[in-house]
């Protein structure tokens, strides 16, 4: 059994070097399918996988208020969407004032700039630091993690002291080969004694997260004084069962400081780490689609250029099939040595496009620094769907070849 099986793959693998051109372009129809599967499966995953890491980071006790909610609606076509005023320095310093839920921290924090200079000694950085203004619980709210050093404190901030917490890529930049712990920079000309660094947290869509200062809340408003700041809050909630509570609790409060009426929408955005991640993740359920569709036009035609190619090779090769049958090779004999011959080719196909559609997701992950993780649920898709396009293609042209009558096939010129 198991050398007739090896016989009739060895023939199969004959007859596709017999054709080699044609079954060149199959393999690869079948592959420009595969690699449009795997590779954009392979460049969502890692798209997922980056923005879940940074949100999960802020953890699933957290949430914020900003000014929108995560996505903007439009009203109707043609109607122009609500306008939400600024959170103002206003809003926020009495909402730390009134905020009064127990086992919460509130930060308080606003971007004074994403494209500061910073000085130390003879060394400057390019114009592209953010230069963070914050309270004492921003770093902690935000899923940052300290490096080296320490972060401000209650009395840093109420005091005002001329302190910041640098990003690893601003270290890297003025600090090679030195401790920058107790050191002094210039953010437009007021100097900044560094007391810690963070962990690196990567870039995302062209975001460098570690190029970054975070100063005291009030130096930074003194040094950034642009009219109608937009300004964020982020709560942490130590005990998660307490998160809707706290939640309910921040609504009431900012809209008493907004002074709302009760039949009135809130005029600002609430959002948790989580509703962010399921959402980004229902925005990517559509690339997923996208992908599949994309895949199966092109597969589609692929098996059908498979089909033919075995037509063409049952008609081709018809007076060696009666020959065969003439010297007692059975229909399933037959039928299995063309089957072979399809799943060999569709095999190969697979095989190449996972190569290739993993190879593009590795290169759209790093040119996007997203966090690449190996697609195994699209290898194995891209695995099945070669092995069943071979099935369907060659189960045809296979039983073909097993019904031909052997004199007519040895008669056939």
């Amino acid at each position: 059994m198991f050398s007739l099986v090896r016989e009739n793959i060895r023939i199969a693998l004959d007859s596709i070097k017999s054709q080699l051109l044609r079954t060149i372009l199959t393999v690869l129809i079948i592959a420009i399918g595969i690699t449009a599967l795997v590779g954009i499966l392979s460049a969502v995953s890692a798209l997922e996988n980056t923005i879940s890491s940074d949100f999960s980071s802020m953890g699933s006790n957290t949430f914020n208020i900003q000014r929108y909610e995560f996505t903007t609606q439009r009203r109707g076509r043609g109607e122009e969407r609500k306008v939400n005023p600024v959170i103002s320095y206003r809003n926020v310093k009495a909402f730390e004032d009134n905020y009064v839920f127990p086992g919460t921290k509130t930060s308080l924090s606003f971007t004074g700039t994403r494209s500061a200079e910073v000085k130390f000694e003879n060394k400057k950085t390019d114009p592209e630091v953010t230069i963070i203004g914050a309270n004492e619980h921003f770093i902690q709210n935000s899923g940052l993690k300290l490096d080296a050093g320490r972060e401000l404190n209650f009395f840093d901030i109420k005091n005002n002291s001329n302190l910041c917490v640098i990003g690893s890529d601003l270290k890297k930049a003025l600090f090679e080969g030195v401790n920058p712990i107790g050191k002094t920079i210039s953010v437009r000309g007021v100097k900044f004694n560094v007391i810690g660094t963070l962990e690196s947290k990567g870039a995302t869509f062209g975001n460098n997260q570690d190029l970054r200062v975070i100063i005291p809340i009030q130096n930074a408003r003194s040094i950034f004084t642009l009219a109608n700041i937009d300004y964020a809050i982020s709560i942490m909630v130590d005990n998660k069962d307490m998160l809707e509570g706290a939640q309910d609790e921040a609504i009431i409060t900012f809209r008493n400081i907004r002074g709302l009426n009760p039949i009135e929408e809130n005029n600002f955005g609430i959002e948790r780490s989580d509703d962010l991640i399921n959402r980004i993740g229902s925005i990517t359920v559509y690339l997923e689609y996208a992908a599949w569709i994309i895949s199966i036009i092109t597969i589609l035609g692929s098996s059908i250029a498979l089909m033919n190619i075995l037509f063409v090779s049952v008609t081709e090769r018809t007076r060696e099939i009666g020959v065969r049958k003439a010297l007692g090779a059975k229909r399933k004999t037959i039928a299995f040595q063309f089957f072979m011959e399809a799943i060999i080719i569709g095999q190969l196909g697979g095989i190449i496009g996972i190569i290739f559609g993993v190879l593009i997701g590795l290169l759209v992950a790093t040119l996007a620094n997203f966090n690449f993780t190996t697609p195994w649920f699209a290898m194995f898709s891209a695995f099945t769907i070669a092995f069943i396009v071979a099935v369907v293609s060659g189960l045809m042209p296979a039983l073909k070849a097993s019904k031909l009558d052997p004199i007519e096939s040895l008669r056939y010129e």
